[in-house]
């Protein structure tokens, strides 16, 4: 016969709390030590009394020198305040909050623990039970070295970036960068753009088709087709849109990070380029010519320039010259520019234009200019002839008697400022004019020229004429 089962009791429907009934102080500080990495008991006066290391790190030799010693001593000179907070905060039944404390170790780098504090009795020592943040730290310190060596990677690739975009823009060779999906222009190099016969901006983000002739276009999309199929493709022999000539077209397929492009060169047949510019004996002429040369695309953009135009601009090397607008240098203001470029365009060249151009370090000189345009090769060639210096005409001094010498003024100063100044030097000879003939009589005077006494006195305080302290004629 089997023995009798005896009713079990229900437990209670919440956890018994841990407290000192069931844990004696032995078994509350292994508790204590397993849990944390660090554990601390201090006294009243901040003297470490126990010392216990959960981990290899530090060991319990290195930590049992603590004992005996204040708490202050063994931590680093920035950690102290922290310590000194921690025991002052500690109270019966809570946590204080948690604080990094470095202790400084003899062997390497200082030993970050992170404490918290609590006080059993409220007259009774602290507990610090601590975790070791050196596994962190050391993950830190990683993580920096890291992103250095992130930034030296950036830094290679940014010199890299700009090692390309100067071999691009300096290079000889046209050359397009094109999206293989799309077509779309998304680089153009000066070369290419001289050889287009536009503006860079004018260029990107057209379709590279549209720069050929109809039949070539055809070819150009079927280059792009095997380009996609098969990864290369022959060159081929193309002609460019608006009479701009023949070119042999090589292309070559790259990947960019998010997508694949098309690096185009178009390249110019020996004889177009004999043809095209000047034989070498007369590019040295020119360069030499005492008076200034220049030529321009459609747009203005310097392509060449000789010595003579670069002294007058002040300018050291052609370098510095092409590709810069040749209305930056040239007229008292944009308007006298925009008037030759248009007497250019509808006349197809200019004679004795006189203007001034403008130095890169603030010289003017008088030149006279003139131009032309070449029919179907998009562009402008400038001569530049220094006129005589010639002092400026003053306006304060005496009114111009003639149309001559009007037009002597025109050019050096700006037309708003001529009349300005011609309407003040008459307004003050007719005052002198009045008060003369009126014998200083301002009254009379005022009356003789349509103003108030008080209009007279200001134009003559303004230009200086007459003695206004003495008393006034009726």
């Amino acid at each position: 016969m089997s023995a009798p089962v005896r009713p079990v009791p229900h437990a209670p429907s919440a956890a018994l709390p841990i407290t000192a009934a069931l844990l004696d102080g032995a078994s509350a500080g292994l508790i204590v030590a397993a849990a944390t990495d660090l554990s601390l008991v201090v006294d009243p006066d901040g003297v470490i009394r126990e010392v216990s290391a959960g981990g290899e790190d530090p060991g319990p030799e290195a930590v049992a020198a603590w004992r005996g010693r204040a708490l202050s001593d063994t931590v680093t000179v920035e950690s102290r305040p922290k310590v000194e907070a921690l025991l002052r905060e500690a109270r019966a039944g809570a946590l204080t909050r948690w604080r990094q404390v470095n202790h400084p170790s003899p062997e390497g780098p200082d030993l970050p623990v992170r404490y918290a504090a609590l006080r059993p009795n409220s007259d009774g020592p602290v507990i610090l039970v601590g975790r070791n943040l050196r596994a962190v730290a050391a993950l830190q310190r990683r993580l920096a070295e890291a992103q250095q060596a992130m930034e030296r990677d950036y830094d290679r690739l940014r010199a890299a970036e700009t090692r390309y975009r100067l071999l691009f823009q300096l290079s000889g060779e046209p050359v397009l960068v094109v999206d293989a999906g799309t077509r779309r222009i998304t680089e153009v190099n000066p070369a290419a753009a001289r050889l287009i016969g536009r503006v860079p901006k004018r260029i990107a983000g057209q379709d590279v088709v549209d720069l050929f002739e109809d039949r070539s276009a055809r070819d150009l999309e079927v280059l792009f087709t095997t380009l996609r199929v098969a990864g290369e493709a022959p060159d081929f022999e193309a002609r460019l849109a608006h009479n701009r000539g023949p070119a042999t077209v090589s292309a070559s397929l790259f990947r960019g990070e998010t997508s694949t492009s098309v690096l185009l060169r178009l390249a110019v047949p020996a004889a177009r380029e004999e043809g095209a510019g000047l034989s070498t004996h007369a590019a040295e002429l020119i360069r030499a010519l005492p008076e200034g040369f220049v030529v321009t695309d459609s747009g203005h953009r310097v392509l060449a320039a000789n010595t003579a135009f670069l002294e007058l601009v002040q300018l050291a090397t052609e370098e510095q010259a092409r590709g810069q607008p040749v209305e930056r240098w040239l007229g008292h203001d944009e308007t006298e520019a925009q008037a030759l470029f248009a007497t250019l365009r509808d006349h197809g060249s200019v004679r004795r234009f006189s203007t001034v151009l403008r130095g890169q370090y603030g010289s003017v000189e008088d030149v006279e200019i003139a131009a032309v345009a070449v029919p179907g090769r998009g562009c402008l060639g400038f001569s530049f002839r220094a006129g005589p210096r010639r002092a400026a005409a003053p306006l304060s001094g005496s009114l111009p008697r003639s149309v001559e010498q009007m037009t002597e003024l025109v050019g050096r100063v700006s037309m708003k400022t001529l009349v300005r100044e011609t309407t003040d030097l008459i307004e003050k000879l007719c005052i002198e004019a009045a008060l003369r003939i009126t014998r200083d009589n301002r009254a009379s005077a005022a009356e003789m020229l349509g103003l108030s006494r008080q209009g007279l006195y200001a134009k003559m305080r303004r230009y200086g004429v007459g003695d206004l302290d003495g008393a006034d004629e009726a």
